[in-house]
């Protein structure tokens, strides 16, 4: 099988690479290029195509895989809310994803995210570096014996209500479907509940129609004074301008982000100038208690390796006729 993979970086490449090795039955090519409608083309010659959440996997772009015959496309994340799934049936093209690399990684960077803005580690590394050892604009609270409130308990979630209950902390979540290995230290609430009564609130939910803007200004308003907010999860789960109308009201002790509206690459590498032509972006840049990092929360080792090993075992699954749990339906 021949798969051609699109919006390649350096670690992506050595993961896949190494993983290649147990599957002499694939190969792969990489492009730096991103799929869609104006790439598509390339797939020409291939079986398969390799996309990410930020790919445009739309009705024109499977158009156009259909016609240079791609039989599969495979995403390499947990999300597909990008891919026009009726048109993937359409034209009979199976797609693949990667429902649970490592919930750990995601779940141990909210919790950094958390700490960082509770803390004021930026703040107090650039202080530091500038000889000012001083403590003010320093103070945050202790997670211990607070409330956490998780939003969405999926494998990432879980793994977020684990991190938080090692650390003392009541843990009360939100979820349509309610995780029973987490009863045992974790409440299941109704959303106001877990908004009025959380000290740190963690997104760990996909986007969808239900969840678009779940963090509004209503929602923003029924939070406690001095919660720390903290989404690793999608962007658009949090509406950009009444976070910030949020934030000068004075209702957030911290803010964590690792995703936001306006991001449409995985990561931002090179890509400084076309944050900072975002306003909203370049406005919770402004803020002292926000703290945003460039979509990093997958980024480890052991994550990489698991997302490129299920992939290529995505694509052998697929050759060998075989149903997945993977299988986008």
């Amino acid at each position: 099988m021949k798969i051609l993979f699109y919006d390649t970086k350096n670690y992506d490449r050595e993961s896949f690479d190494a993983a290649l090795e147990a599957f002499p039955e694939i190969t792969v090519e990489y492009t730096k290029s991103d799929l869609d409608p104006r790439t598509a083309a390339l797939a020409e010659g291939f079986d398969a195509v390799c996309a990410f959440v930020s790919s445009d996997v739309g009705t024109q772009t499977l158009e156009i895989l259909h016609a240079k015959k791609v039989r599969l496309v495979l995403m390499r994340c947990a999300g597909f809310n990008n891919v026009d799934l009726e048109t993937a049936k359409k034209y009979d093209i199976p797609v693949k994803r990667v429902p649970g690399y490592s919930p750990e990684a995601v779940a141990e960077h909210a919790m950094a995210l958390a700490l960082a803005s509770n803390r004021r580690l930026y703040k107090a590394y650039n202080k530091v570096r500038e000889n000012d050892f001083s403590l003010s604009g320093l103070m945050g609270f202790n997670f211990y014996q607070k409330t956490a409130g998780i939003i969405g308990t999926g494998k990432i979630g879980a793994a977020m209500c684990r991190i938080c209950h090692g650390f003392g902390m009541k843990v009360l979540a939100y979820d349509v479907y309610e995780n029973e290995s987490l009863k045992s230290f974790v409440e299941y609430v109704p959303l106001e509940r877990l908004l009025s009564e959380s000290d740190l609130i963690s997104l760990h939910c996909p986007l969808m129609d239900s969840t678009y803007h779940l963090v509004n200004i209503d929602t923003i308003k029924k939070m406690k004074d001095g919660v720390i907010l903290v989404n690793t999860s999608r962007g658009a789960l949090v509406k950009t301008d009444d976070l910030i109308e949020g934030i000068r009201m004075h209702k957030f002790a911290g803010v964590g982000l690792d995703v936001y509206e306006e991001e449409t690459n995985n990561v931002f590498e090179d890509r400084s100038d076309e944050i900072l032509e975002h306003s909203t972006t370049a406005r919770l840049l402004s803020f002292p208690n926000v703290m945003i990092t460039s979509h990093q929360g997958f980024f480890t080792r052991e994550a990489l390796e698991a997302i490129a090993v299920t992939t290529l075992q995505n694509a052998m699954d697929f050759l060998a006729g075989k149903e997945s749990p993977n299988d986008v339906k």
